[in-house]
């Protein structure tokens, strides 16, 4: 039988195969559109780590400006993430989507026209305000899915697009700046603000038509097949209704919710730090072609693609969290700790680089699979909102930190290896304060 399967479920008394059947289904049906959204998200908000290596110059940004820029879009994301999250709860995933890609595909598009330090922080900060409540309402939206002992494959699948965005934006994003630049007079970063944008408002129109809100609206979905995953969710919520003000209450008197804001704070400050300075990385050490530094850009993403798949697979094998987050933290924090010591190797930088971002994208996964265990289902919606909000905080304060004290030292890893101890401590933490079985 396979390891997913729960034999406690009602979808037990059906048989194995149909039931991985109907899974594999639900999953082939969702995941790769979702994904392709979340490639399109993770590139609108990151490609600035790109456009950087040209607009830096072109308008005289200094990196703490950069810094302060790239971490403002979290505060934007961080004020909205719960109204979103309780909202789409009464309007849908349908109509959340269609209102927030479409939004965040304009205002992306739009950076094109910056040029001050000012109007970098403003479009910076409504794009993560317009953005916000994309990923916890597909957090959320899986939950609806996919009972818990499948949700940490699931999870990694879907994080796979932040990796995969990485993977592609690199080439991609490198070779707009280099290909376009001078086309009908723009800046090869204004191209690529532009044609990156765009493809978010197509897939927001195209959401609304082809998902469904709940399971029980599911045309392509057979009624014995709802009866399978509707068992599943049955008895893992016990028979208890989601409920927007009774949930953000009984989320807000949960001790283990500040636990996980907490812990979120410290999985995001290194996520995000590779996210936004691993190209500048790459630049410093030596690489000065464009289409160069987007290749070895490429790989780094790559390894976080596949710490995904590798690490949500294994948490989901032997059905646990804690360690697995604690074990991808260390390795966060001596990948860091030990790259200024390949400063002027690019081999063993990447190669660093590449490590930590499995680490890393692997402790994301399993992150998201733990607040699950302690919130229950009044307060899940609520509950994920709260914690991708106020632990957002932590996407802020890691580029912010790094462009800083890079401005102020003039070097960069000292802000990541702050970063890398943060994560750790998280770590900990969540071994100390959240028990093995929740």
């Amino acid at each position: 039988m396979n390891i997913l399967h729960q034999t406690d479920t009602l979808s037990s008394t059906f048989d194995t195969q149909e039931v991985e059947r109907t899974y594999r289904k639900i999953a082939l049906r969702l995941m790769p559109f979702l994904i392709i959204c979340y490639i399109v998200s993770y590139l609108d908000r990151a490609n600035i780590s790109y456009a950087k290596l040209q607009f830096m110059s072109d308008l005289g940004f200094s990196e703490a400006a950069y810094g302060l820029g790239a971490g403002l879009f979290f505060l934007g994301y961080v004020l909205f993430e719960v109204p979103s999250n309780l909202w789409m709860q009464r309007i849908g995933a349908r109509r959340t989507l269609l209102r927030i890609m479409i939004l965040w595909g304009l205002i992306s598009s739009a950076m094109m026209f910056v040029n001050t330090p000012m109007q970098f922080y403003v479009m910076r900060f409504l794009l993560g305000a317009a953005e916000a409540g994309f990923f916890p309402g597909v957090i959320l939206y899986l939950t609806y899915w996919f009972p818990a002992a499948r949700r940490g494959r699931v999870t990694g699948y879907f994080m796979m697009g932040a990796a995969t965005a990485g993977i592609i934006g690199g080439p991609v994003s490198t070779w707009i700046m280099v290909h376009m630049a001078g086309l009908h007079g723009m800046h090869g970063w204004q191209w690529l603000f532009l044609l990156e944008g765009l493809p978010a408002v197509a897939l927001g129109v195209i959401a609304f038509y082809y998902l469904c809100d709940r399971p029980e609206e599911a045309r392509w979905l057979s009624n014995r097949e709802k009866s399978i995953l509707l068992s599943d969710l049955a008895a893992e919520q016990n028979g208890q209704r989601s409920g927007s003000h009774h949930g953000l209450h009984e989320a807000l008197s949960n001790p283990k919710l500040y636990v996980g804001v907490l812990g979120y704070f410290c999985v995001l400050v290194s996520f995000n730090a590779i996210g936004f300075w691993a190209p500048t990385i790459i630049r410093d050490i030596g690489v000065s072609d464009l289409l160069q530094v987007g290749l070895l850009s490429s790989a780094v993403f790559l390894a976080g693609a596949v710490g995904t798949y590798v690490v949500g697979y294994s948490s989901d094998l032997r059905m646990e969290r804690r360690w697995h987050l604690a074990g991808c933290s260390l390795i966060i924090a001596v990948c860091f700790a030990l790259l200024p010591l390949a400063a002027h190797d690019m081999i063993a930088a990447v190669a660093l680089l590449s490590l930590a971002a499995a680490a890393s994208y692997g402790c994301f996964v399993v992150f998201w699979t733990i607040p699950q265990t302690f919130l229950s289902p009044t307060s899940k919606a609520s509950g994920i909102a709260l914690i991708t909000s106020l632990g957002g905080i932590g996407a802020f304060v890691s580029p912010t930190l790094v462009g800083w004290m890079k401005a102020s030292s003039g070097s960069i890893y000292p802000g990541l290896t702050i970063l890398g101890l943060i994560t750790l401590l998280g770590a900990l933490l969540i071994l100390v304060a959240l028990p093995a079985r929740n």
